[in-house]
């Protein structure tokens, strides 16, 4: 400790006294002092940030030495547009992007690259999505009765044409026609 009773503030270099000090990564910091160097908010042991002789809050922190980049935000599912400008950051120019119009594409971009198309929207259908019925891939939210809506399972669907059905409305739409083709107990079944 040197002479006058206690040791130099990592800011302003002024004695930091006993009843003020804030220790961090063994430096003393007065407590009006132990702020963010760049939006100045009060930082404690749980927000604190370091890097070289600087302390940041984690979010300025995060923005200047962080990852940059698609889906790097400041939160669960956000997405942050903002550069880092104000904090001295400067974004690297990239060239215009060029797909290819190569028709043909390898075995492997075929089977990887690409993915099965959902008959009901016609939109990519991913693993983490994807439900098998009538010999196709569909969204969760696809997989519903072409007539009704309701929700289907694997073995409640019944398939036309491509499309799927429960098994209510398959009947009423493409069972047999007739008197005596009702449903329920007691109605008269098909037979040839």
């Amino acid at each position: 400790m040197p002479f006058g009773g206690g040791n130099k503030c990592g800011v302003c270099q002024k004695t930091v006294y006993f009843a003020e000090e804030v220790q961090c990564d063994g430096k003393s910091f007065h407590k009006s002092c132990f702020l963010c160097m760049v939006c100045k908010k009060n930082l404690d042991s749980t927000t604190v940030a370091v890097h070289g002789e600087e302390i940041y809050c984690k979010a300025c922190y995060a923005k200047k030495y962080g990852p940059k980049g698609y889906g790097y935000g400041q939160g669960a599912g956000t997405l942050s547009m903002d550069k880092g400008e104000a904090l001295g950051i400067k974004q690297d120019e990239q060239g215009s992007h060029r797909p290819t119009n190569n028709p043909n594409t390898s075995k492997f971009a075929q089977k990887f690259g690409g993915s099965e198309v959902c008959p009901r929207c016609s939109q990519a259908v991913y693993a983490a999505e994807k439900v098998v019925g009538a010999g196709k891939a569909w969204h969760k939210s696809c997989f519903r009765c072409a007539k009704c809506g309701k929700g289907l399972e694997s073995t409640t669907l019944a398939d036309k044409d491509g499309e799927i059905f429960c098994k209510g409305c398959y009947a009423k739409n493409f069972g047999p026609k007739g008197f005596g083709f009702g449903q329920g107990a007691g109605a008269l079944a098909y037979s040839q």
